[in-house]
């Protein structure tokens, strides 16, 4: 019976319009991921794990963080029907609570935009990196048509970079990847993909 209710919740949210955009997403995600399978990757801000549950073959082991219990069922539902041996969920909200995990790569799609204080989460997610380890960071460039009090209207790629740097990232770089009509808020939007690195100290 619980499954059933996940299954229809997993529906529900795993909406056609999402699935679609998270496969743009994981596809593009996939060319970062080719020498990986000795890493452990964590998806913050996972969800039902849309994305980062395609990466399974392609890392040593998957953690999916998020804030939301709910959304992590849903995502260990499929863990389960999918018989991942290498993947996990986590309960985490990295703003509140200093993060007890440590991994080699961090995902964040389509998370940068949900948190308020961006510099605060960046040095959060430095902290989770191992020395050197990777953070990929996948969201919607700045939309001047975008106004909502709960979301970034986007990101601006020079000024995102500045917010890295002063976390301790180095190796910075941006590609504006995609572009599609009525994919964030209902505008037309384009979404870039970051990559960094951890910077070694000196």
């Amino acid at each position: 019976m619980e499954k059933n209710v996940f299954e229809k919740l997993a529906r529900q949210y795993d909406t056609k319009e999402r699935k679609q955009l998270a496969s743009v997403i994981a596809e593009r995600v996939k060319l970062e991921l080719s020498d990986s399978t000795d890493k452990a990757l964590l998806d913050y801000g996972g969800g039902t794990g849309l994305v980062s549950l395609e990466f399974t073959d392609l890392v040593q082991e998957l953690t999916i963080a998020d804030a939301s219990e709910q959304m992590l069922k849903l995502a260990q539902a499929k863990i389960v029907e999918r018989e991942l041996s290498n993947a996990t969920v986590l309960h985490a909200d990295f703003v509140k609570t200093e993060p007890s995990v440590s991994a080699d790569i961090v995902l964040l799609s389509l998370v940068l935009l949900h948190i308020p204080d961006t510099e605060r989460i960046l040095q959060a997610i430095a902290h989770v990196l191992h020395e050197t380890g990777r953070l990929i960071i996948v969201d919607f460039n700045e939309n001047a048509r975008v106004h909502h009090p709960a979301l970034h209207s986007g990101f601006d790629q020079k000024k995102l970079e500045l917010l890295l740097q002063k976390a301790g990232f180095t190796a910075i770089t941006f590609e504006t990847f995609y572009e599609g009509e009525g994919i964030f808020m209902k505008q037309d939007a384009s979404m870039f993909i970051c990559t960094c690195e951890k910077a070694v100290p000196v």
